[in-house]
């Protein structure tokens, strides 16, 4: 059937194909490294005691199954839509299809505005501002910051990437300095691995609850990885590169989370790790490792620059998404619009940024809880919602064969992230205090569905084919109008 297209989408150009498998590699690594384990690590900490290292080897394990689900997918169907275009390929079901797209986005928006607070207060401690909490400072430091992600995105992926080098760089070192240091202090025979072993839960929950609870948080820490099939149609050729990439960033990411989770732990006491009045985790970790050396006064800079980078990579992959789905006619065409000399998704990325200014105004202004629980928490409960789609589309998407080669999951892995991912996402997995993570979901979920009802209405209106909550036949309409990607 021959599907409209939206007016003149088809005199768009393509984005550019400018990531190889350096870029990949360095974008994959740095959109996983970054937020969580820089601020999550005591928070974990106090839900398993001296076993920190383990909800975060288990999320990695988790992350690494759909990882390869996804893997599969990508390569079957090199196209910026991502998860959207999976669960439309599988069921068909329009309303499903637009509501996994408005899901994932969001989780990238509550991500990056998660680090835009989080480098707020980065800057607050490393200048010695004495912002208070909630004030308009820190929300104007959140909120230009944002600012400064949107221009660096306008720039061109190609510069956004460069930037997520230099990014990615210092991050990386900031972890391997803890990683350094707590093997320094062990030398020294000032690190008690004794205390890696010892597992403590919480008093109202058991041992298993604790290492779900736990285990769901961590699980922040590992998302990133489904960011770059978003970037599918700006990668040099996806189907070759994507596969050997993907896993060797996962293997570098994990191996990282577990030593510095075991440093922490061996250098910190747990009730120190946990106590946001005797500074940040890691810091405590360099302070306790490296007593004479002034760790304490540079990791808040560090910081800034881990956030940076997560910010970054999560605000290009929500503004891509939008612009795919723009570009199969799910969202209003205008989304779509390439910037003719830049060849960036210009209305996309001011959409987005949008969205991220207010739920960072909300966060700043309206809420007590924490950020990085209540933000980072909601991330990966809607992530953990989408991985379980995915991980059933592809057993159904494997009665439907496609005519190039492409990489192939073990046939029980998909079974197996569905139901981990699932059991993660459920009310057991977290505690009292972070039921309102369901809270919020529940609200940008009634947000989509009310982005998608409004968009039917004005497509039904202007009389557009196919209706707005589907992606139609992609490939065949792509196909028609001379979009299909370059391998």
């Amino acid at each position: 059937m021959s599907q409209a297209h939206p007016a003149g989408a088809a005199h768009q150009p393509e984005l550019h194909r400018v990531m190889g498998p350096k870029l990949l590699l360095l974008f994959i690594v740095g959109d996983i490294l970054g937020t969580g384990v820089y601020a999550l690590t005591g928070t974990v900490a106090a839900e398993v005691g001296g076993a920190a290292w383990a909800p975060f080897l288990i999320a990695f394990l988790v992350a690494t199954i759909t990882a390869i689900s996804y893997l599969e997918l990508v390569t079957r169907y090199p196209q910026a839509a991502g998860a959207a275009l999976y669960a439309h390929r599988a069921f068909g079901i329009h309303f499903l299809t637009f509501l996994v797209a408005f899901t994932v986005m969001c989780s990238g928006i509550t991500s990056a505005s998660t680090a835009s607070n989080a480098f707020a207060g980065f800057l607050n401690d490393g200048f010695g501002l004495g912002l208070a909490k909630g004030s308009t400072g820190i929300l104007a430091l959140a909120l230009g910051f944002m600012a400064l992600v949107a221009a660096v995105n306008l720039r061109g992926v190609g510069e956004s990437v460069k930037a997520n080098v230099v990014l990615t760089c210092v991050e990386l070192t900031g972890l391997l300095m803890i990683i350094f240091v707590g093997f320094y202090a062990m030398a020294q025979g000032r690190a008690d691995f004794s205390e890696v072993m010892v597992f403590r839960s919480s008093e109202e929950k058991g041992a298993f609850l604790s290492l779900t609870a736990a285990t769901a948080l961590a699980f922040f820490a590992m998302v990133g990885f489904e960011d770059s099939v978003n970037m599918a149609e700006e990668v040099k050729d996806p189907v070759r590169i994507f596969p050997r990439i993907m896993l060797t960033g996962l293997a570098i990411t994990g191996v990282i989370y577990v030593l510095v989770s075991i440093c922490a732990v061996a250098l910190v006491p747990v009730g120190d790790l946990s106590n946001p009045d005797k500074g940040s985790a890691l810091t405590q970790v360099v302070r306790a490792g490296a007593p004479n050396l002034p760790f304490d006064k540079i990791f808040p800079f560090i910081g800034m620059f881990a956030v940076a980078n997560s910010a970054l990579i999560n605000m290009l992959m929500a503004s891509r998404l939008i612009y795919g789905l723009a570009r199969q006619g799910v969202l209003p065409h205008g989304l779509g619009l390439v910037h003719h000399t830049r060849r960036t998704p210009w209305v996309a990325i001011l959409f987005t940024t949008a969205l991220a200014f207010g739920l960072i105004w909300f966060v700043v202004t309206r809420s007590d809880l924490p950020a990085v629980s209540l933000l980072g928490g909601t991330t990966s409960l809607l992530l953990l919602c989408v991985f379980t789609v995915v991980n059933v589309s592809l057993i159904v998407l494997r009665r439907q064969p496609v005519g190039h080669e492409h990489f192939r999951a073990p046939a029980f892995l998909p079974w197996i992230g569905a139901a981990t991912c699932a059991f993660l996402a459920g009310p057991w997995a977290r505690s009292a205090a972070q039921m309102d993570q369901y809270r919020i979901a529940a609200w940008l979920l009634a947000i989509g569905i009310g982005l998608w009802a409004a968009t039917w209405i004005w497509n039904r209106a202007l009389r557009h084919r196919p209706h707005p909550g589907s992606l139609g036949d992609i490939e065949r309409m792509r196909e028609h109008h001379g979009d299909s990607p370059r391998n």
